[in-house]
């Protein structure tokens, strides 16, 4: 089993699953992949990550979610595991929320949504040569 994950976060589940086999075809079984569709699941599959002793190279989230927002779940994800690379991936944030993720979480990446499948496996790549 591999002993790197990366997570995506998003309250869509289509979105979800178009991740996943972006990841598959990408890195085939290089890592370990889980899926949240909301801030509180993503903290939840961290902590039970980091139980299993499990390194958490790139965390890859939307912004616009109910409950806690994309760039509350970055920072505090930052604050609490700052070797964890992070990406926002959304379609519909502000430019506040943006720059507040940039200057507080020191994400990695800002890409919208729809992505470009070449763009989003290349910054992904990137975030793991960092890891």
């Amino acid at each position: 089993m591999p002993k790197s994950a990366i997570i995506c976060v998003d309250d869509e589940v289509t979105v979800l699953e178009s991740l996943e086999i972006e990841l598959q075809k990408a890195f085939k079984n290089q890592y370990l992949y889980e899926f949240a569709e909301s801030a509180d699941e993503a903290l939840e599959v961290i902590e039970e990550l980091v139980e299993d002793s499990v390194k958490i190279v790139v965390l890859v989230s939307d912004w616009l979610m109910p409950g806690m927002k994309g760039d509350e779940l970055l920072i505090l994800i930052h604050h609490r595991f700052p070797e964890v690379n992070t990406i926002l991936l959304t379609g519909q944030a502000d430019r506040e929320a943006v720059e507040r993720a940039i200057n507080e979480a020191n994400i990695h990446a800002y890409l919208t949504k729809p992505w470009n499948t070449k763009e989003l496996i290349e910054t992904i790549r990137s975030g793991l040569s960092k890891s």
